[in-house]
């Protein structure tokens, strides 16, 4: 093992929240609580938020957008907003790589971003439309320089069909049943996603908005009313967890996750998930997880916790079986 991490998912029961607010004259447009989803959600939800704030144009506003948050989020809708020819200043109290977004497994699969019974069918439209969007783009960033891969996944087959998302971001998935598989399992699924090595990936977008001509400033905002007296009269708030005290979002909840990371193993090739945890092979080193710890507010590493997950996958893979 060379080293230990842990982070806190901006969780919400409700999911993710893009929406509009004013405080006085300054439009803020909210794009925030993604919870283990972020990495996956990030270029669709800040399309979302981009396309809010674009919407029968900028009447009245002129030079540069401000950005919260220096994250997956806050880095994406950035990006976006250059895209789109205007001028963006970044405010974030933490950069790469000192940003959960840092931290996370990498997976491109929406994983714990809502409670079921507490989303709509809004929500579901807005929550499908950033997965699809989010999928396509990370699709045509595929390369070293990203960090972004595609690898054959594994996971126990649930007795249920695909789902009309899961079948468009789980391309050739199939059923493997005991014998043509080497887990401990009956059925599992094989199928192929990207994986996303997230602080080569993060990096990369801060070089490109730099390259862009995106203003930094490390700064952190702690009331609506220092929102409001930016001289930016846009603002997109990609605070995060952060958002429960700057806002108020009290559906806010911090689910804390552990990884424990092992040398990198380039023969490694396959990633899997379900069961134990999820073992996610990155050229930075092999990521094993985890904890959902709903609640916890510690950002620190427990040792017993990463002993039971060293101990689970141990366990897991001294119990797979040769197949010919």
């Amino acid at each position: 093992m060379i080293r230990t991490i842990a982070g806190l998912r901006p969780y919400r029961d409700e999911g993710f929240v893009v929406r509009e607010q004013r405080i006085g004259a300054t439009r803020v447009i909210h794009n925030y609580g993604h919870g283990g989803g972020g990495i996956t959600l990030s270029w669709g939800s800040s399309r979302l938020a981009v396309d809010l704030a674009l919407s029968g144009g900028l009447p009245g506003h002129s030079g540069t957008v401000a950005v919260m948050g220096a994250g997956a989020l806050g880095l994406t809708t950035a990006k976006l907003l250059q895209e789109a020819g205007i001028a963006v200043r970044i405010y974030a109290e933490d950069l790469p790589p000192h940003t959960t977004s840092n931290v996370a497994g990498g997976q491109v699969n929406p994983a714990s971003v809502f409670r079921q019974s507490a989303v709509d069918d809004a929500f579901m439209r807005q929550f499908e439309a950033a997965v699809d969007y989010s999928f396509r783009r990370f699709q045509i960033s595929v390369g070293e320089d990203t960090g972004v891969r595609w690898l054959t996944t594994y996971d126990p087959a649930l007795d249920r069909p695909l789902s009309a998302l899961e079948q468009r971001i789980m391309p050739a998935a199939r059923v493997l049943r005991e014998g043509q598989h080497p887990f401990p399992f009956p059925l599992v699924r094989e199928w192929r996603t990207m994986y996303v090595e997230t602080g080569r990936w993060l990096d990369h977008l801060m070089r490109d908005l730099r390259i862009g001509g995106a203003q930094i400033e490390r700064r952190k905002l702690n009331t609506p009313a220092e929102v409001a007296a930016l001289p930016e009269s846009l603002v997109f708030n990609c605070t995060g967890l952060g958002a429960r005290a700057l806002f108020g979002d009290e559906k806010m909840v911090p689910v804390r996750g552990q990884l424990a990371i092992l040398l990198p193993q380039p023969e490694i090739r396959h990633a899997y998930t379900g069961g134990v945890g999820y073992m996610f092979p990155r050229p930075d080193g092999i990521v094993l997880g985890g904890t959902y710890e709903r609640g916890e507010w510690d950002a620190t590493p427990q040792p017993d916790d990463i002993a039971r997950i060293i101990a689970l996958h141990a366990q897991f893979n001294a119990n797979l079986s040769c197949v010919t």
